[in-house]
């Protein structure tokens, strides 16, 4: 069943941009209002980027998201890549091989034929890459000013792999924790293609799919993989901060271990933003028993693109519900989820 713990109320008088940018507004917002009224309880599993359900005895995760980013394209993808990527990406973490998306826009009047054109080329690409196909979709035409030129949705399903069992409940005390790559690269790229900050920095969004990452896992430490998600919209700390919460267990991370480009630490510097916040589209982060953790970060960093993975922290009994962050030099700060609406829209 869906399980909020603790409970949240949610009394805000009206929705604002923070109830979208992935932290506590956003969780407030769903798990205040939204699953109260929507699901009965017992309909569905804990909250997770993907829901399970078993058909005819084959088990399928099943996900959805809408892509609302500005400008449509930016350095390393586009809308149109985010939409297919973010979505294959959720069913990866459940510990599911994508199979099948389906694809609905809301395209804005006025939009140039040639910016959908080469979204859509941008989706089907995307879509090869991943190994994934579309099978459906639906378009609608809204006013000029309405859409910001097109927003996307896609929904994805995906064959669960019988050797996965991944959820917060796995995780134990000692479980270590990793990460694939950089983070940060993807929000502050967009944040800079935007052109209302007068700052440069050569990055490039890293999209991609995770698929690889996770089926390598799986492959490598089956059942000793305990828990994964790829840190989207509030960063590596949000997502974090959840499994904490999740599990009622303390996050010990060294920050030094982290993966952070110059650039972006530079930047964030600079803006007075936190990496941890920065929002990630081709990373996932794993939690793995202890035993097998070497193992695990030889297979991340075997796959093309995951050099620069790392085992960035451990899970402890306490600080309970906490993310707690170590510096080389011995301090410690609590890392909390994202507060507030830092950033532009970047997925």
């Amino acid at each position: 069943m869906i399980t909020i713990n603790p409970p949240v109320a949610f009394k805000d008088v009206q929705i604002e941009m923070a109830h979208g940018a992935g932290g506590k507004a956003s969780r407030r917002l769903v798990e205040g209002l939204i699953v109260p009224n929507v699901f009965p309880p017992g309909a569905c599993e804990p909250l997770n980027d993907a829901a399970y359900l078993s058909v005819g005895g084959v088990r399928l995760a099943m996900t959805t998201d809408s892509f609302v980013v500005r400008p449509l394209r930016f350095p390393g993808g586009s809308i149109g890549e985010l939409a297919v990527n973010g979505t294959v990406n959720d069913l990866a973490v459940a510990g599911a091989t994508p199979l099948a998306l389906v694809c609905s826009l809301i395209v804005e009047a006025g939009t140039p034929t040639e910016v959908l054109h080469a979204e859509m080329q941008a989706i089907g690409g995307a879509a090869r890459r991943a190994g994934v196909i579309i099978v459906g979709g639906d378009t609608k035409v809204v006013e000029h000013g309405k859409a910001d030129g097109l927003y996307i949705t896609t929904t994805g399903i995906g064959h669960v792999d019988a050797r996965a069992s991944l959820s917060a409940a796995s995780v134990r005390p000692g479980d270590r924790i990793l990460v694939t790559g950089q983070i940060g690269d993807h929000g502050i790229t967009v944040l800079l293609a935007r052109g209302d900050i007068d700052l440069f920095a050569d990055l490039r969004s890293d999209t991609r799919s995770v698929q690889p990452f996770a089926a390598a896992l799986i492959d490598a430490v089956g059942g000793d993989l305990r828990w994964m998600r790829d840190p989207t919209r509030g960063g590596l700390a949000t997502s974090l901060n959840e499994l904490a919460r999740d599990t009622g267990l303390g996050i010990v991370m060294e920050e030094e271990a982290v993966p952070v480009r110059d650039e972006v630490r530079g930047a964030c510097e600079l803006l007075g933003l936190d990496p941890l916040h920065i929002a990630n589209e081709g990373q996932l982060v794993a939690v793995v028993a202890p035993d097998v953790a070497d193992l695990a970060l030889k297979t991340l960093r075997a796959v093309p693109g995951g050099e620069a993975a790392a085992i960035i922290g451990r899970v402890e009994v306490a600080p309970p519900r906490t993310v707690l962050s170590v510096a080389a030099y011995g301090g410690t700060r609590v890392v909390d989820m994202l507060v507030g609406d830092p950033l532009p829209r970047i997925c």
